[in-house]
């Protein structure tokens, strides 16, 4: 099947004139073709318009930063912890983290490909939409919008919140913190995708500091040690694997994210070359500073003292270096969460900017403003809704919110491989193939499947609140474009 006729497939029956695009290629023949809005789209007296396209700006160590700064948050931090409190050995607590560490890897092989063969705005929005149909493109953009990109971020803007406070004193509540740290990454994103990546590039740097500084300060100077203890504690049955599934729903939490960086391909000026070794080099880094992390804090906490802390990196630096050092830390991870925002606040907002550019949006959510080229409206709706989100619920609540589906929409992007590949979508141009495949992505479908079941049994009721908004988003697409047909 040809490129542009898969492209276009589902489409011409289904958008209003104003919103045909035109093909145009932006490479060389074989090309994945880009879409443009028609030329007869005008501004709107504000400085918005859909006529003009993002600029091609990002590189490789934009790409690889990005991908870090959507995987490094606050999780990190606090998660050593969760995972102590539900198993209770080294060897079960770092294997977990091991175990993630190979699952995040896969999924970098797997959008990796992905990326290589539908390089354009909006990322595993546009995989979901070339390989099932529109609809399902749109339920992901409507899930991305009101639970899983919103929640991890109202979550990491709580977090922050708790670290601020705790660092200054002040006596505002965490939400209010939350709002105010929120709208103003929103004002920085609003500048461009340029903008964006430098600040949380430096944020990111930064973060990589922080983690550092703690695996260093408290191998050093921690004390402590691994000592022998049995592997599985109590002996394996039942109990002990429903542990070890609940343990990965935190695990699952800090690794996610490295999808992300999808979302900008159409701002990159190599799409295929770089942001396929951006996700490969950006995963790998950071399964290397997470195992490094829960080493030490096993080192200089134990076990029994992992489970007994909430903030296990604090306690880390203050075993290290005494109070100062704990304090030290704290703005590091302080900084860190401002880091994930900052790029969350760049990339997600294309998903609904390509959603609208498709005519599955609000028309408004679809313009650039010509100054920055940045899809504002996206960017503002983005920040508001993870306001509304940060002000509803705690940490541990968002966090389960998230998980379920977001691994639901893991897994349907994964399988979404075997749909391209049979359909030669991409292929003449793939420059990376998955290891393994299909053996890899298969098991890549089934963790994700697995994760999915022991965030539900670990929080039904959120669970539930997070499957009931994403199934309301068919009858919203098919209103949506019913209501266009008859605006035609």
């Amino acid at each position: 099947m040809e490129q542009g006729d898969n492209v276009s497939r589902f489409r011409n029956s289904e958008i209003p004139p104003a919103f045909v695009p035109q093909l145009r290629d932006y490479g060389s023949a074989g090309d994945f073709a880009e879409f443009t809005l028609s030329e007869r789209s005008e501004s709107n007296g504000l400085g918005m318009t859909a006529a003009i396209k993002p600029r091609r700006q990002l590189g490789l160590f934009d790409a690889t930063m990005i991908v870090m700064g959507g995987i490094v948050g606050a999780g990190i931090f606090a998660n050593p912890s969760e995972v102590a409190h539900r198993v209770h050995t080294p060897f079960l607590i770092l294997g977990i983290w091991v175990l993630g560490g190979v699952f995040a890897m896969w999924g970098a092989f797997i959008w990796a490909e992905l990326a290589t063969r539908l390089p354009g705005t909006g990322g595993q929005y546009l995989y979901l939409r070339e390989a099932y149909h529109p609809a399902v493109a749109f339920v992901y953009g409507w899930g991305l919008l009101l639970v899983t990109q919103t929640g991890g971020m109202a979550a990491v803007a709580v977090i922050f919140a708790s670290y601020f406070r705790a660092l200054t004193g002040v006596g505002w509540n965490d939400s209010v913190i939350a709002a105010v740290v929120l709208l103003g990454l929103t004002g920085i994103n609003c500048l461009g995708a340029r903008a964006g990546s430098n600040v949380q590039s430096v944020f990111m740097l930064l973060r990589i500091a922080a983690i550092a500084g703690l695996v260093v300060f408290g191998f050093a100077l921690g004390g402590g040690s691994l000592k022998s203890e049995p592997l599985l504690a109590p002996p394996f049955s039942l109990g002990v694997l429903a542990s070890i599934g609940s343990a990965m729903v935190p695990v699952a939490f800090a690794y996610g994210g490295w999808q992300t960086a999808t979302f900008v391909a159409g701002e990159m000026r190599d799409a295929r070359r770089d942001l396929s070794r951006g996700l490969l080099m950006g995963v790998a880094g950071v399964v290397a500073l997470y195992l490094a992390v829960n080493f030490v804090c096993l080192r200089v906490l134990g076990p029994p003292g992992l489970n007994a802390t909430t903030t296990p990196a604090s306690d880390v630096m203050r075993a290290a270096i005494g109070p100062r050092g704990a304090q030290w830390i704290a703005a590091g991870i302080a900084i860190s969460t401002l880091g994930f925002l900052s790029q969350s606040m760049l990339t997600a907002p294309r998903v609904y900017y390509a959603m609208a550019r498709d005519g599955l949006f609000f028309a408004s959510v679809g313009k650039l403003w010509q100054r920055s080229r940045a899809p504002v409206i996206a960017i503002m709706l983005q920040g508001l809704a993870a306001i509304v989100i940060a002000c509803s619920g705690t940490y541990g609540q968002i966090l389960n919110f998230e998980v379920t589906v977001d691994f639901i929409f893991f897994a349907m992007t994964a399988a979404s491989l075997f749909v391209l590949r049979r359909g030669q979508i991409g292929s003449d141009t793939v420059t990376f193939r998955v290891p393994g495949h299909p053996f890899t992505t298969t098991l890549f479908v089934l963790a994700c499947v697995g994760i999915v079941g022991s965030a539900i049994v670990a929080s039904p009721p959120n669970s539930a609140i997070a499957l009931g908004i994403m199934l309301a988003a068919l009858p919203v697409y098919y209103y949506w474009r019913k209501f266009r047909r008859a605006d035609r």
